[in-house]
């Protein structure tokens, strides 16, 4: 019995990280949908690289880093109680993989491609274990001592709003800080923003990450004894949010609607499993709105250029989800308890300075020893990538329908 109970959670999980990495996908459809055609080619190559870079380097580094687990022992002994540590891994490395990916949104257009696999190293082999290994492991006690000891309760963030969504977002803020505008996006300051490639593409994205993240959420359970059927209708509820006040927030744009969806879920990762499903409406009716004003301010006004306004939906969604864990996670507004507002505000808070801090010294570093921003010429032409040079044969490309 207890074997095939073991072997229900290998399935249970190993279904979760086939979702999340399905995700993956979205991350790419929608940034294809985004860019100009000149860069479809680089966003799906590059979302695929950066998965496989990712998975390496936590393969690795990052989940011992995190867990202090390694896999450089023998297949028997690695793959014992039917390889729940292995499926675990694949699970989790989904989630990590989901940061670069959020980068890349934000940076797409201007930066080389062999530079982002290199930050693509650094980040998940690095400094997203740190902040992963404190919240989600306890690592250097700062969870007992600080935050439980001295704010009244651990940080709760159950399914990643600043493990992966914030610290994602504020990272790519520090990238695209570091690489400047793309050419042509501000005319003496005067915002000139192209209009989306495909919105087709784009919906398949956000519907392709909505479909994902029930497994991103319900699964982070990480196994059948502790799953909950409040988790999926919260992260429904708040995707329902989002959708309808970006709707309303953005005037009936396309964009701001599929990316409401996600802006809902974002927030909802945090306390999903521990909110009242009307909070968990609000809860993503507040980030609809975050989301649509904020990409509206930063890239208008602060003149931030973020492709996919991933600083807006990730960074601050993320960061608004933690806020809100410790407020309609109390049981004084229908929560089930077990957080407090000062911990989720601090802890929030801390893993978005965290994520700005590693994105700013990462892609520092990385300017500083490849170069990574493109020439002007490569630029206009179009992002390089390994595999096809935009702009190579003109005629062919305007046939194919790159340009």
């Amino acid at each position: 019995m207890e074997q095939a109970l073991q072997g229900a959670d290998v399935f249970f999980l190993l279904m979760g990280a086939i979702l999340v990495f399905a995700m993956h996908g979205g991350f790419a459809f929608l940034e294809v949908g985004t860019v100009r055609h000149k860069n479809q080619v680089n966003a799906l190559v590059k979302i695929l690289v950066d998965f496989a870079i990712s998975t390496l380097s936590y393969f690795l580094i990052g989940y011992t880093i995190a867990y202090g687990v390694t896999f450089f022992a023998s297949a028997q002994e690695i793959s014992g109680l039917q390889g729940i540590d292995l499926v675990k891994f694949f699970f989790l490395a989904t989630f990590a993989a989901a940061v670069p990916a959020i980068v890349s949104g934000g940076i797409a257009e201007r930066a080389r491609f062999v530079p982002q696999c290199a930050a693509t190293a650094l980040i998940v082999g690095f400094a997203y274990p740190l902040i992963e290994g404190v919240i989600w492991n306890k690592n250097f006690g700062l969870q007992d001592e600080v935050f439980a000891g001295l704010l009244g309760a651990p940080l709760k963030d159950f399914a990643g709003s600043i493990v992966v969504h914030a610290f994602g977002g504020w990272v790519a803020l520090g990238a695209i800080r570091q690489l400047g505008a793309r050419i042509g996006r501000y005319d003496r300051g005067r915002p000139i923003s192209p209009p989306p490639s495909s919105i087709p593409w784009l919906a398949m994205g956000s519907w392709m990450l909505c479909v994902g993240w029930f497994g991103f959420n319900v699964m982070s359970a990480q196994s059948l004894k502790a799953v909950s059927g409040l988790v999926a209708v919260n992260s429904l509820l708040a995707m329902c949010g989002g959708i309808l006040a970006a709707l309303l927030a953005g005037r009936n744009d396309p964009g701001f609607v599929h990316n409401g969806a996600l802006a809902g879920l974002v927030a909802v990762c945090a306390g999903s499993d521990i909110m009242h499903p009307l909070g968990a409406l609000v809860t993503g009716a507040v980030a609809g709105v975050v989301f649509v004003k904020m990409f509206t301010v930063s890239t208008s006004k602060w003149q931030i250029d973020d492709v996919l306004g991933v600083w807006a939906l990730h960074g601050l969604c993320g960061l608004w989800g933690g806020i809100a864990c410790g407020i309609f996670g109390l049981t004084a507004l229908g929560g089930l308890g077990g957080v407090t507002f000062a911990s989720q505000l601090v802890g929030s808070l801390a893993g978005a300075a965290f994520g700005f801090l590693c994105g700013t010294a990462i892609y520092w570093i990385v300017d500083e020893v490849f170069g990574f921003r493109l020439s002007a010429d490569d630029e206009r032409q179009g992002a390089d990538i390994s595999i096809h040079k935009i702009g190579a044969n003109p005629e062919d490309d305007v046939r194919m329908g790159r340009i």
